[in-house]
């Protein structure tokens, strides 16, 4: 009996139309196109102004791309993981309201909050379930409208981050592809660098903290970089060392689209060309739980058919860590 694996086949995505570029934030914030995109590299970001659409708005569209691109009725998924920082409400799941929108009415569904890996670590859940053999399709969706929670007054925050959503469906595999190998890390050290201080049970909601913008994000730069930098990089060696890869054996990296210079650094420390790492940042900033399958779904006629993958990210809390997985269809 084949070993069963969990593969990815299929990839959807969606961004806002509205184009939030450095020349627009000039007029907003101290800063210039110069400065954000030498530090980040980052030009520009996708907005979603719809006051009355949340995140599940971007969730729902990335599915519907996947399901239309694939072929597939939303009735045949067994799972729908929706990883988010933003959920659109407290205590009602964003994931359970977007898999009835989309009619998976057959699947179960939950949020995975783990800051910028949400994804990433929803990757290595969606795996577990498809190789225990019991569910054949999950759905993975990353989504965030990060512009939700951003200070627009605050410009070592507003320069990053964007808004979108992107999706993945994984189904078992018997041809030793897809999902291979993680290493995935925590530490709560990471807990004061970044973060938002309030709606939470440790710090309610009140005109108090609405009064002091308790409730957007706070990020201590400098050491969120110096903790990315290295840690991204490490576990991608630990990924490619635990398989016996070299920067050779890599077709691609899957980075999250935090900042330029972190994917610099992970690639280089893979010894890998920038021709076999995916980059879309200077398109969408920073779009938390989307940057991974945003990337797939920009690079997806690259791919082929065996390739080999590794995805990494790092995130609040802290979070990271690294997947490896083996392409399984050609798109062409």
């Amino acid at each position: 009996m084949n070993t069963i694996t969990a593969a990815i086949t299929a990839v959807g995505s969606y961004v806002p139309d509205y184009v939030l570029s450095n020349k627009v934030l000039e007029t907003m914030v101290d800063t210039n196109d110069e400065w954000i995109t030498s530090r980040t590299g980052i030009k520009e970001r996708r907005i979603l102004k719809d006051k009355d659409k949340g995140t599940s708005y971007l969730a729902i569209q990335a599915a519907k791309d996947l399901l239309q691109k694939s072929n597939t009725d939303p009735a045949e998924i067994d799972m729908v993981i929706m990883a988010t920082a933003t959920p659109d409400m407290p205590v009602a799941a964003t994931g359970v309201y977007v898999a009835t929108q989309i009619g998976a009415v057959n699947a179960f569904s939950f949020d995975l909050v783990a800051a910028c890996s949400s994804f990433l670590f929803g990757m290595s859940t969606a795996a577990r379930y498809i190789e225990s053999g019991k569910y054949k399709k999950v759905l993975l969706i990353g989504a965030d409208k990060m512009s939700s929670i951003i200070d627009y007054t605050d410009r070592t925050t507003c320069i990053i981050f964007g808004d979108g959503g992107g999706a993945v469906l994984f189904e078992p595999n018997t041809e030793n592809l897809g999902v291979k190998d993680e290493y995935l890390r925590t530490d709560g050290i990471g807990r004061p660098f970044l973060k938002i201080d309030a709606g939470g049970s440790l710090l309610p909601a009140s005109n108090e903290t609405v009064a002091n913008k308790q409730h957007f994000v706070f990020q201590e730069g400098k050491t969120v970089f110096k903790f990315a930098v290295s840690n991204m990089a490490d576990v991608c060696e630990k990924v490619m060392k635990n398989n016996n890869l070299t920067g050779q054996d890599v077709d691609w990296l899957v980075p999250h689209q935090a900042n330029k210079r972190i994917i610099d650094a992970a690639a280089s420390r893979m010894k890998l060309p920038d021709d076999k790492v995916m980059i879309n940042i200077h398109k969408y900033g920073n779009t938390t739980s989307a940057t991974l399958p945003l990337c797939l779904a920009d690079y997806e006629k690259q791919l082929k058919k065996g390739d080999n993958l590794i995805f990494a990210s790092f995130g609040g809390g802290f979070t990271w860590g690294a997947v490896y997985v083996k392409w399984a269809y050609d798109t062409n």
